[in-house]
């Protein structure tokens, strides 16, 4: 069995960090292409809470391993756990905890306790590799949400698929720019004819 636990301090609001944290396919789109990690949720309980189960795909240094799993702890701006419900570990569990530490500074730790397949030969290669992989992933991930969070970065939009389509076109009309290009100019008309009502 092998625990993996990192923690970081993000000056931001703990309900902002809890909020970004509860979308399990936000995650994703913070490790590292290396790790190639892809999260998909496939059945949503009340507010992303207990009971809720989703897909990890990982691509671990040319490695796919992919396992399903289950929310198993959900307490508002304190703690997310979840663990493996199908998939090729003998265990594996994450939970991420919340720590107010001022009103715009919040300590987040993400701890991962897995159990690796393959008997011995699984011990070996954790040793070697996956648990290396596994923690030098967690710390890029988490700086990489504290860079997102602090402003450093760009937050993933997430939007229905009906206004995702309207992006598109309006992206084709201004001769396939950058979506957060597109995203910004839609905000600014917003902004002037919210102007002009005032």
């Amino acid at each position: 069995m092998t625990i993996v636990s990192k923690t970081i301090d993000i000056k931001e609001k703990t309900v902002n960090v809890f909020t970004y944290f509860a979308r399990p396919e936000h995650i994703s789109d913070q490790f590292e292409e290396r790790v190639g990690m892809t999260i998909v949720p496939m059945d949503i309980k009340a507010g992303m809470g207990v009971g809720t189960t989703f897909r990890v795909i990982g691509d671990f240094d040319g490695k796919r391993l992919e396992w399903d799993c289950e929310t198993t702890e959900y307490i508002p701006e304190q703690k997310i756990a979840a663990k493996m419900i199908k998939g090729p570990f003998k265990k594996w569990e994450i939970s991420v905890g919340f720590q107010e530490v001022a009103e715009k500074l919040t300590r987040v730790t993400m701890t991962v306790n897995y159990e690796m397949p393959f008997g011995p030969l699984g011990g070996i290669l954790n040793k070697i590799k996956f648990a290396k992989t596994a923690e030098k992933g967690m710390e890029t991930a988490l700086y990489r949400v504290r860079g997102l969070l602090e402003g450093n970065g760009s937050i993933p939009v997430y939007i229905t698929l009906d206004a995702y389509r309207k992006l598109l076109v309006e992206k084709e009309k201004m001769n396939n720019a950058p979506v957060s290009t597109v995203l910004a100019k839609i905000l600014e008309k917003y902004s002037q004819i919210e102007t002009i009502k005032n």
